[in-house]
C-alpha cells in the first residue's frame, strides 16, 4: 500500500528557509507525480509545486515561483520542497500527495492526487 510520510515543517522568521521532505513507501517513488499542497486555515487547500514520475517536469504556484523548489531523489524514494524567502502568507499545513504515472504536471491541482500523507505544519512568524 503506497503510503506517504512529510517532515521538515516548524517555526521559521520571514526570510528563512525550510526544506520538506516526503517520503514514499509501499511503492517505489518514481511510479507517480508527486505534488506539494498547503492549506491555510479557512482556506481551500491549493498546488504549491509538482514533479513528475521522471523529475524531468515541475510546476510552481506563482505566488512560490523563484523562492521554493521541487526535486526527488529515486534511490531515497523521497521528494523534496526546498522554500526559501519564506513569507509569514506561507503559514499552513502542508501535504504531499501522489497521482499516476503519466499525471501531466500542469497547475497542480488537488483533485488529480489520489494518495495523501498526514500534513507538517509551516509557520513563517517573528
Amino acid at each position: 500500500q503506497l503510503q506517504l510520510v512529510e517532515s521538515g515543517g516548524g517555526l521559521v522568521q520571514p526570510g528563512g528557509s525550510l526544506r520538506l521532505s516526503c517520503v514514499v513507501s509501499g511503492f517505489t517513488s518514481d511510479s507517480f507525480a508527486i505534488g506539494w499542497f498547503r492549506q491555510a486555515p479557512g482556506k481551500e487547500r491549493e498546488g504549491v509545486s509538482c514533479i513528475s514520475s521522471s523529475g524531468g517536469s515541475t510546476d510552481y504556484a506563482d505566488s512560490v515561483k523563484g523562492r521554493f523548489t521541487i526535486s526527488r531523489d529515486k534511490f531515497k524514494n523521497t521528494v523534496y520542497l526546498q522554500m526559501n524567502s519564506l513569507k509569514p502568507e506561507d503559514t499552513a499545513v502542508y501535504y504531499c500527495a501522489a497521482a499516476g504515472f503519466n499525471t501531466v504536471v500542469r497547475g497542480c491541482p488537488p483533485y488529480e492526487y489520489d494518495y495523501w500523507g498526514q500534513g507538517t505544519q509551516v509557520t513563517v512568524s517573528s
